[in-house]
């Protein structure tokens, strides 16, 4: 497992949220509440404050330097608490179904840019188009548009002389992260980029990685390196030559596409997602648990106060609209139970049972412990960040 998955994991899962969030904000019809906010009329200031809250947050020198210090990937469900508190940095707030949902979005795009990446390297150039579309988006905060210059800064510095073997292992690192999320996406399912279980459809046509030769020649060479014959074999595919390689420098053309807003404020359709099977998640005590919570007091701790008055009240949203996307999963659902065909089993509890189990689970339970003051550390940090 690659020790420097987690900053480039939160740059391109804070570049998706940012995507998603300014499309849902200039679309109509995003709040839960009545008020006139609630009905969708949102200004332009106040779209233009949340996103530079958000990628102030995000690209803050305090949580960018413990980023980049070594160390393993988060559990999605740590990753997807400190999202929401990162995506909870300005006046905005999310009900928890929203954020559900806007998670699911964000974790599967990057997959499929990752799945896409022409060559392990290139996640960098993902990653620079991600911070490039976000330092547009707050071009017109100076402050704001130094941070992101500064932390692409040090992305470089730090990334740029890892061997090919790391960017390997980080792509793999990712694969493993990515590899229960089969949540479908409208936006993929139209564009014939997922199929209707959640799996992505991958292409055997199209340019090859740079560096790379195009597969159909077979060349044999003597024992003095001499080529002697040529052959060409059936490729299964359509493939053309390498375009040219991205830049990688703070600015310039970055050639690969992934990476950049994939949304329209005119099809707010495109954010849509249907139920899959979820995460599962590991209950068992964690060993990065503490260094996660710590984390987190960090991160949180960097959010100035001053910034939001306690007299000014937030708003509510509610990005999604849950009834449509539920009609839509139940008719994909039903396409998808008519092709592969779905067994419905009826669980009954037996209490006797259930008993039975208990009593011999009972058995192998150790002696709680009185609770100490350091056992309910995290929870005091929780608790601390719940009232910032």
């Amino acid at each position: 497992m690659s020790v420097r998955t987690l900053p480039l994991v939160f740059i391109n899962l804070g570049g998706e949220m940012i995507y998603i969030l300014d499309q849902r904000l200039r679309a109509p019809n995003t709040s839960d509440d009545n008020s006139e906010k609630g009905r969708g009329v949102w200004s332009e200031n106040d779209r233009r404050r949340v996103l530079n809250d958000i990628v102030g947050t995000l690209f803050s020198k305090a949580f960018i330097d413990e980023l980049l210090k070594p160390q393993q990937l988060y559990s999605h469900r740590t990753l997807k608490t400190v999202l929401t508190r990162l995506a909870h940095a300005s006046i905005m707030r999310l009900n928890p179904a929203s954020m559900d949902r806007l998670y699911e979005l964000m974790v599967m795009a990057f997959k499929h840019q990752v799945f896409l990446c022409p060559r392990p390297k290139d996640l960098l150039l993902i990653s620079y188009n991600h911070i490039d579309t976000i330092r547009e988006f707050v071009k017109d905060t100076p402050v704001v548009v130094n941070q992101v210059d500064e932390t692409h800064r040090k992305i470089i510095e730090v990334y740029s002389s890892l061997p090919e073997g790391e960017f390997q292992l980080l792509r793999q690192t990712l694969l493993i992260f990515f590899q229960d999320m089969h949540v479908r996406v409208s936006l993929f399912l139209k564009n014939k980029a997922q199929n209707p279980n959640g799996r992505f459809a991958l292409s055997t046509s199209g340019p090859v990685p740079h560096g790379i030769d195009v597969p159909g020649l077979m060349r044999t060479f003597d024992t003095k390196g001499r080529e002697v014959r040529r052959g060409e074999f059936p490729t299964g595919g359509s493939y053309t030559s390498a375009i040219r390689e991205g830049c990688f420098e703070l600015h310039g053309d970055r050639v690969v596409r992934l990476g950049r807003n994939m949304y329209t404020v005119n099809h707010p359709e495109e954010t849509h997602t249907s139920k899959a099977p979820s995460v599962k998640t590991n209950n068992t005590p964690n060993l990065l648990a503490k260094e996660e919570l710590n984390l987190l007091a960090r991160l949180m701790g960097s959010v100035k106060a001053e910034n939001k008055p306690r007299a000014e009240t937030g708003f509510r949203i509610n990005l999604f609209p849950t009834d449509e996307e539920e009609e839509e999963a139940g008719d994909i659902s039903g396409a998808e139970e008519s092709m592969f065909g779905v067994i419905n089993i009826q669980a009954m509890k037996d209490e006797q049972a259930a008993s039975e189990l208990a009593l011999i689970a009972g058995q192998f339970t150790e002696p709680e412990q009185p609770e100490t003051l350091g056992c309910s550390k995290g929870d005091d940090l929780l608790a601390m960040m719940d009232d910032l």
